[in-house]
């Protein structure tokens, strides 16, 4: 961005429409948390300013320093150029009204199960007042789990990533909604670190993303772990241990809810004996599913 631009961009109405203009032209792809180009541009305009993410109008025609517009023109340019998802530009993804610190070693929270677990999973949770041990597989930056620590505040959680460093940002999640007593993250793939534990509810967003796809992927979604995404040619793997372990990990009356994405063809395809539920979400339909342990049982 030449400097000759930057000092006839004076106030933030001009930033955010140059940034629009700038973001559309380069066909960026918007799938972590903005819609378009517009809410990309007023959220990044918001955080560079240090001003409310939810109150634009009232600061459209201040005036920036020279030290703001320098900042904006930089996120403005590595958004454009690097095609880096805005959440790791700001560190901080919000989801469902909760902030969370991200980096490049965790994918950026967006999870169709959020809602369920903040509307307790009902109905398909029988009592959920009762519910006293919980379970989130592949947390990453704890979203989820946090969420679940707030949903059923009774309730202890564990949570499980293979990988170290989405641990380290997850402590770092966990340590700022001051949950340490509460929320306790183990090291591993999936169920291995947690013994024979057995819990009322078990929570996962695998990566469910199949080969295919990940050839296919913006570049935006490349900046993200690998690890957190593909599982195999048709997205299962992960999900095929889960459920072949987490009877073993349910108590009487637990629940099983597991995020597929798109995959829920092949899923029954391939355990046909298995009565999947699948909850309606707004344009979401089809990627989450729930399992109770009696419905395990029954088909095994």
């Amino acid at each position: 961005m030449s400097e000759h631009a930057k000092l006839e961009l004076l106030t933030l109405r001009d930033w955010l429409r140059f940034a629009v203009s700038r973001f559309q032209e380069a066909g960026l792809f918007f799938g972590h948390g903005s819609a378009d180009a517009f809410d990309e541009a007023a959220y990044l305009c918001l955080h560079s300013l240090h001003l409310p993410p939810d109150r634009l109008d009232p600061f459209l025609d201040a005036r920036l320093l020279p030290s703001e517009r320098e900042k904006l023109a930089n996120l403005i340019v590595r958004r454009t150029h690097e095609r880096i998802p805005a959440a790791y530009l700001t560190h901080e993804a919000w989801l469902q009204g909760y902030r969370f610190y991200v980096d490049e070693r965790v994918i950026v929270p967006r999870s169709f199960l959020a809602p369920l677990i903040l509307e307790r999973l009902h109905p398909w949770l029988a009592e959920p007042d009762s519910v006293r041990r919980v379970l989130d597989l592949c947390t990453g930056s704890a979203c989820l789990a946090i969420l679940l620590a707030q949903a059923f505040p009774d309730a202890t959680v564990d949570a499980t990533d293979l990988s170290v460093g989405a641990l380290e940002v997850a402590r770092r999640n966990v340590a700022e909604y001051q949950l340490q007593d509460r929320l306790h993250l183990f090291q591993g793939d999936l169920f291995a670190p947690l013994g024979e534990a057995r819990y009322d509810l078990i929570v996962a967003n695998p990566p469910y993303v199949n080969a295919e796809s990940v050839a296919a992927l913006p570049a935006e979604y490349r900046h993200e772990p690998a690890l957190a995404l593909g599982s195999g040619q048709d997205g299962l793997d992960a999900t095929r241990i889960i459920l072949r372990c987490a009877p073993q990990h349910l108590n009487p009356g637990g629940v099983l809810v597991v995020e597929i994405g798109h995959n829920r063809a092949a899923l029954e395809a391939a355990f046909p004996l298995l009565d999947f539920t699948w909850p309606q979400i707004e344009d979401a339909e089809d990627t989450v599913f729930v399992l109770t342990r009696e419905q395990f049982v029954t088909a095994l």
